[in-house]
């Protein structure tokens, strides 16, 4: 079967379905530093870059933070320095080649939190209506798989408390907790129920919840069956009700909460960090008749300067990982601004060549 039959859109849903496409479906997320530089090595000016690479996702969303106003503190040649819009403050670099520094953080108190959530009210001016009908209708028109994306879960408590505050916060005060997580979840359910009010059809559910640290998760299966696992499953029963399959984005090592995640509904897990410990053959081997993955490809082996790396890195991978479907190539995190363009453009065209069925 020639690799252009099928369509970006159809050969996710086929992957998610435990089905072999024609190929392997594509994505990634590069850095906005890294597509500076690929400019500057051959990437054309005016090609936006998922569609110079033939990416197959494309996320929508809407706003889902208090909204809270953000103003500019600072200026300088490097940094940029802001207000967000869960009440704290970050310096980024211009170029946000790297994550932000959270120099404050919005909620202090359980007070802090309650005011915040009164401000968590879902409203159809969350959702910039103009560029998601641009977005969207070019999207369908291309045919790409379209999500619903949001920031669920721990990750966005994240935004809002300070990290060595808020993991004690999980055994000292979980009420808390729990009610910031469900708070979240309500919002990320009814958000969506406006947009497809609206006339707006997604393929999929993209959650963004970063549960893991280098080796671990941050918090135990308990703690997450106490706090989280509620909410997730309330999420994704409610998705699955819209024919959505659910994929979830969490960042480290989340292997510990996969038999969780998958006993809530869990259809499909990214990135899978090979540096902290996920490794794509052993969860295809112990998952892979229930879930989908989406990474596990190096990113230090893309910037090798020895182009074998990365080809053992894919060949080793990609023909087991995409035996009986269930596999979606994306890099095992993002790609940093380390990765030249001739180098990602050899890794994609590696993809291409070892993840034909």
């Amino acid at each position: 079967m020639p690799a252009t039959t099928l369509s970006p859109r159809k050969r996710v849903q086929m992957a998610l379905a435990h089905q072999e496409p024609d190929c392997i479906p594509i994505h990634d997320s590069p850095w906005a530093a890294t597509i500076t530089r690929w400019r500057s090595e051959g990437l054309p000016d005016f090609v936006p870059c998922d569609e110079y690479f033939g990416y197959h996702l494309r996320g929508f969303g809407a706003d889902t933070s208090p909204m809270y106003p953000v103003r500019v503190i600072e200026r300088t040649p490097e940094y940029i320095v802001e207000t967000t819009n869960t009440g704290g403050i970050r310096r980024n670099h211009r170029d946000y080649s790297t994550t932000p520094e959270l120099i404050d953080y919005g909620i202090k108190s359980r007070e802090d939190w309650e005011a915040a959530k009164r401000r968590l009210q879902p409203s159809v001016t969350r959702v910039d209506w103009v560029s998601l009908k641009y977005g969207y209708d070019r999207a369908r028109a291309d045919d790409l798989f379209v999500t619903y994306n949001a920031i669920t879960g721990y990750d966005a408590c994240q935004s809002y408390i300070r990290s060595d505050v808020l993991l004690p916060l999980l055994l000292t005060d979980p009420d808390w907790i729990r009610d910031m997580v469900e708070t979240f979840a309500d919002m990320t359910i009814e958000m969506a129920r406006i947009m497809i009010r609206e006339g707006y059809r997604f393929d999929a559910a993209f959650l963004f919840n970063d549960m893991g640290y280098r080796k671990a998760p941050f918090f135990s299966p308990q703690v997450y069956r106490e706090l989280i696992k509620p909410a997730d499953r309330r999420m994704f029963d409610f998705f699955h009700s819209q024919g959505m399959p659910v994929i979830l984005h969490s960042c480290g090592n989340v292997a510990p909460l996969i038999p969780d995640l998958l006993d809530a509904g869990l259809d499909c897990l990214q990135p899978l960090e090979v540096k902290a410990g996920m490794d794509l053959i052993t969860l295809k081997r112990e998952y892979g008749k229930d879930l989908s993955f989406m990474g596990g490809i190096d990113v230090r082996a893309m910037a090798d300067p020895d182009p074998s790396a990365i080809e053992q890195e894919i060949a080793s991978k990609i023909p087991v990982a995409m035996k009986g479907g269930g596999y979606i190539y994306h890099s095992d995190h993002s790609i940093p601004n380390n990765v030249s363009f001739a180098q990602y453009c050899r890794t994609l065209d590696l993809v291409r060549d070892y993840g034909r069925y």
